[in-house]
């Protein structure tokens, strides 16, 4: 019974050591599933939902439509980016640096999106947020949300890093790629939960 619980708290203990970047991209290589990596273990990837996906295909066409024939491109989730110490798979992200057709992982972003779902929210918006900032390619991350046309732009500003919230008559400017998106042209087609109208001022 003792060496049976030795074992058991050995192998918990190396479940819990950290992995490098290195040995999680080795170990996700023989995964059937996608998994982000949070620069301590992997993180499996969810399922999203319609108006997830909605928004996601308007980024696509949106967006990788007015770089048809432009040094940048965009580039949907089905790539990976890396950080200082993480994996991730941004909802889409635009580069402007030429790749080899076999890679897998990206250096050098220059813009990145991340569409909010219920269970993202803290992450995309303080952990990730954090993590883009810190990548010296990234001129402005986006991150929208999905129940409403709304939104926050954060943009690298000489050595500050800005945010700007997004409002349903907001233009993404991005200077750096060289367009511009009206924020409603992302939520075509997406049912959005009505807006609540504000109760007036009792006298």
């Amino acid at each position: 019974m003792g060496d049976e619980r030795a074992k058991e708290a050995a192998k918990s203990s190396a479940l819990r050591k950290p992995m490098t970047i290195e040995e999680f991209l080795e170990w996700e290589a023989q995964q059937p599933l996608r998994y982000e990596f949070d620069g301590f273990q992997p993180i499996a990837m969810a399922g999203g939902t319609a108006a997830h996906a909605a928004i996601q295909r308007n980024l696509a066409i949106a967006v990788g439509g007015r770089l048809r024939r432009k040094p940048c491109q965009f580039y949907g989730s089905d790539l990976k980016i890396e950080t200082v110490e993480t994996i991730r798979y941004p909802d889409g992200f635009v580069v402007c640096s030429p790749f080899a057709a076999g890679a897998t992982r990206i250096p050098d972003p220059v813009v990145i999106f991340e569409v909010l779902s219920d269970d993202s929210a803290q992450r995309d918006l303080v952990t990730k947020n954090h993590e883009y900032a810190g990548i010296q390619s990234v001129r402005r991350y986006i991150v929208l949300a999905q129940d409403e046309m709304a939104g926050t732009m954060f943009e690298r500003i000489g050595t500050d890093w800005a945010g700007h919230l997004l409002r349903a008559d907001s233009i993404l400017r991005m200077p750096e790629i060289d367009i511009e998106v009206p924020l409603a042209e992302l939520y075509e087609g997406v049912e959005l939960a009505p807006v609540e109208p504000v109760a007036a001022a009792q006298a």
